[in-house]
């Protein structure tokens, strides 16, 4: 695949003309070809840029697996307008923290999520078009209905992709280190380039004969572009899925013949304790797992039943995404994350930023048109003047030259592949009128790789209890950031600048 430095949404068109009358997305018992998915592109283009934004506005996009997402997705980069993919699960604070730091003027919501994205367009100003997609009606506010947005737009015809390369094209909102999700910048130019990288692999990871399972969320890095844009990219099928079932999504995959998995640790731990893996897996040529480590029992397991080997990778949002897999090793060998993709430059460094020594651990530091520009909404913290981007992960590499993570970002917690930050919950926790003082941490588990635990000292006299404590959480943050666990203390561990003692707090806890 050559792709030039041109408009995500060209892979689209690209495809009607090369695929027209092929299947492009299956939902249910819904197929759109090629053709169907381009001039529905075409018509949210139209209809969005008929609301009276501007190339370079914002557009939230809080949809679930279902093809009203990238239609809206690439309308909306079609039209030069800003994607802004939303966490179906994000809670009323977290949805207005996301909406008012992008200043998005547009947002489109699933019917599930409608009372929390009206209650937000309450709060904010510029949030002016809130338009309510799916169910037997349509609410909006700001214009008359998503439906209608297309039929008007239907009229436009044709429309031809605005802006491109270096243009912002999607913002991606990932934990910080300030505990506050903050913007990734991506644009059109990383996002194509990691598509252009990863067709580089041999075996091919997606062909235009290939069926892709896209059951992970479309609004995760992983699932958009590794997932939803390979498919564009190759002209392949994709089979939208709104929520992982082990069971229903076997039978998927069955029903649909599925050839390519773009998976994640859980649907495989879930799916290896199936009897039914082996003969839904009969169609299925390649399997990947991203966002997480995949525990080598479970990956020997899969292979043992189905004769499938599951290729893992290694990305950050930052890189669109992929940066490593082991496609490109030798030997896929279980706990490693392989090798760097074709044009990916990849060094390991030590804390002065010098080279490590053969075998060692270090830094993993990148370089490639996949780089993200920095953090909304001044590109900081981006790459150097030199293209190379710290990642905060630490790796070395073994003797056969495969890679090996040995830590990740500072003290971040992955649940399921999604990025928690301890500050982020801490800060929720604390604002409990009984909560005098907390400490969150990852802990191992065997579904979602970790899960959040916290330790806490209550006020004198308070007879909180671990249930009511989660239950609090669970009003500001998503249920993957909430604690699975609180243990409480009569104290916490704390350095010589009083900052809370993180190892210590493992040892406590352990």
């Amino acid at each position: 695949m050559t792709t030039p430095l041109g408009n995500l949404a060209d892979l689209v068109r690209r495809a009607a003309e090369r695929f027209g009358d092929k299947p492009a997305l299956v939902h249910r018992d819904t197929v759109l070809t090629w053709s169907e998915v381009d001039a529905l592109v075409d018509a949210a283009a139209a209809g969005l840029s008929g609301l009276g934004v501007r190339p370079g506005d914002r557009v939230g996009i809080m949809l679930g697996n279902t093809p009203d997402f990238p239609i809206a997705y690439f309308g909306a980069l079609r039209a030069g307008l800003v994607a802004v993919p939303l966490n179906t699960g994000y809670t009323r604070g977290e949805l207005e923290h996301v909406l008012g730091d992008s200043t998005a003027c547009v947002l489109l919501a699933s019917r599930a999520v409608a009372p929390v994205a009206e209650a937000v367009a309450s709060e904010l100003d510029g949030l002016r078009h809130v338009l309510v997609v799916g169910g037997d009606t349509e609410q909006s506010t700001g214009a008359d209905g998503w439906q209608s947005l297309l039929e008007r737009g239907r009229a436009a015809g044709r429309v031809e992709a605005t802006g491109g390369g270096e243009d912002l094209a999607v913002l991606l909102y990932t934990s910080g280190t300030s505990g506050r999700p903050k913007g990734a910048m991506l644009p059109h130019r990383a996002l194509l380039a990691n598509l252009e990288q990863t067709a580089r692999i041999e075996p091919p990871v997606v062909t235009s004969d290939d069926v892709v399972l896209l059951v992970l969320p479309l609004f995760h890095v992983y699932g958009l572009s590794a997932g939803l844009g390979a498919v564009a990219a190759h002209g392949a099928t994709g089979v939208l899925v709104e929520r992982f079932d082990p069971v229903e999504t076997l039978a998927e995959i069955k029903r649909c013949e599925v050839t390519s998995i773009v998976g994640a640790p859980p649907m495989y731990v879930a799916w290896s304790m199936l009897a039914d893996i082996e003969d839904a897996f009969t169609s299925v040529r390649l399997a990947l797992s991203g966002a997480a480590p995949l525990p080598a029992a479970v990956l020997q397991r899969v292979l043992d039943v189905t004769g499938h080997h599951v290729f893992e990778g290694y990305g950050l949002t930052e890189t669109a995404p992929v940066l490593t897999s082991t496609l490109m090793s030798e030997v896929a060998k279980p706990d490693s994350i392989g090798r760097p993709l074709p044009g990916v430059e990849l060094r390991l460094l030590d804390e002065q930023g010098r080279a490590v020594e053969e075998g060692d651990p270090g830094e993993v530091v990148v370089r490639g048109a996949n780089l993200f520009l920095g953090y909304w909404p001044d590109a900081s913290d981006g790459p150097d003047g030199d293209g190379w981007f710290a990642t905060g992960d630490v790796a070395y590499v073994d003797a056969d030259g495969d890679l090996h993570l040995v830590d990740r970002r500072k003290e971040m917690i992955l649940v399921s592949g999604f990025n928690v930050y301890p500050r982020e919950v801490e800060d929720v926790l604390l604002a409990h009128p009984e909560v005098q003082e907390a400490a969150v941490l990852g802990v191992p588990h065997p579904y979602t790789g970790e899960s959040v635990k916290a330790l806490v000292v209550l006020a004198p006299g308070s007879h909180l209890t671990a249930e009511e404590l989660i239950a609090h959480a669970a009003t500001s943050l998503a249920r993957f950031k909430c604690p699975t666990a609180v243990t409480f203390v009569s104290e916490l561990p704390h350095g010589a600048t009083g900052k809370v003692s993180k190892g210590q707090l493992r040892e406590m806890s352990a």
